[in-house]
């Protein structure tokens, strides 16, 4: 028991670099593509769906709390805020997709995933500015999370089949990412 603790609390650090690092490459590459401002690949949000999927629960919220807070001290309070907000209703979204009584696609998954995100934060947004003019960002926002939804997707069937299956991962029968 205490073996299992202790692994999955390295594995949570780990996925939490792993977050930090991707979400550093998708800043670095979302100006390349040509992307508007607060658009981005969605590539640290894969590492919460795995944490979802193949750890416990507590240790997705773990990553979404630590990504807010990573973003509260390196770019404000701002961002923070809104990092905690996308992430925390995407993880709601996708929780409650698991507990569904059918099984959902993997790109059903994902794009609800991406959808929950930029909506999480488009609520904050307007909490920040005390107005509804955010939501004028909604159509290229949830046009561009289908968009991110679907490349997630296809990211996170190679990724998933490519690392080792936990004993969580196995046994899920909703999990969208395993064979069934």
């Amino acid at each position: 028991m205490r073996n299992a603790k202790a692994r999955e609390t390295a594995l949570t650090g780990m996925l939490f670099a792993l977050a930090v690092a991707l979400s550093f490459l998708e800043s670095m590459v979302t100006p390349l593509l040509g992307l508007m401002p607060a658009m981005k690949l969605g590539l640290a949000n894969i590492v919460v769906m795995y944490a979802l999927l193949y750890l416990r629960t507590r240790s997705a919220v773990l990553l979404v709390l630590l990504k807010a807070l990573f973003a509260l001290l390196t770019r404000g309070a701002t961002a923070g805020f809104l990092s905690l907000c996308g992430g925390g209703l995407s993880l709601l979204v996708l929780w409650g997709m698991l507990r569904l009584p059918f099984s959902v696609s993997g790109y059903a998954f994902t794009v609800c995933g991406a959808l929950a995100h930029n909506l999480g934060q488009l609520l904050a947004a307007c909490c920040i500015l005390s107005s509804a003019m955010a939501l004028s960002y909604a159509p290229v926002l949830l046009v561009a999370g289908g968009a991110v939804g679907a490349l997630s997707c296809v990211l996170s069937r190679g990724v998933f089949a490519a690392l080792p299956m936990t004993e969580r991962g196995r046994e899920a029968d909703k999990n969208p990412f395993v064979k069934k």
